[in-house]
């Protein structure tokens, strides 16, 4: 199973278009938020189930601000992150995710890549694809995350820059 994690594309579709066209086929899309109005869009692009929440940019939109699903046996929460990041950063989200009781929390917001994987049983996997349109890490390089399953359902995840 292979899913494509994305975030802040801010209405520049572009790099997001490019980067589908060459990674398909995928199984799923997760779209951290702030997409400025592309849902529908993204969603055709796709060509597979893509999950898309509310970011902190995007206004009047009807996008939930969080969502929960399974990536194979993984409890998956998606949200764009900026509530929890802004009262106490990391430590906040890792908090309410392991209290939510999901395995894997994806998120965005600070445009900034980043996968944190749990150590041990009850921890939660961090993952931030960084941003496609407006990165912020050094080098300010355009990212995504690929996660695969395995035969075995084993996650694998696969940070990467255009």
């Amino acid at each position: 199973m292979r899913i494509l994690i994305v975030s802040d594309t801010h209405g520049r579709n572009g790099s997001l278009t490019g980067l589908l066209d060459r990674m398909q086929p995928l199984d799923m899309l997760v779209h951290c938020g702030d997409v400025e109005g592309g849902e529908d869009y993204i969603r055709q692009m796709a060509k597979c189930p893509a999950h898309i929440v509310k970011g902190n940019c995007d206004f009047s939109m009807t996008l939930p601000r969080e969502e929960f699903f399974l990536i194979g046996t993984y409890k998956v929460w998606l949200t764009h992150g900026n509530r929890q990041l802004s009262l106490c950063g990391i430590r906040q989200l890792r908090q309410d995710a392991q209290e939510k009781g999901v395995d894997i929390v994806m998120y965005g917001h600070t445009h900034m890549p980043r996968i944190e994987l749990a150590k041990e049983p009850g921890q939660v996997t961090l993952l931030n694809p960084g941003s496609l349109s407006c990165p912020r890490q050094d080098g300010h390089r355009p990212s995504f995350i690929l996660m695969e399953l395995d035969r075995q359902g084993v996650a694998h995840y696969h940070l990467n820059y255009l």
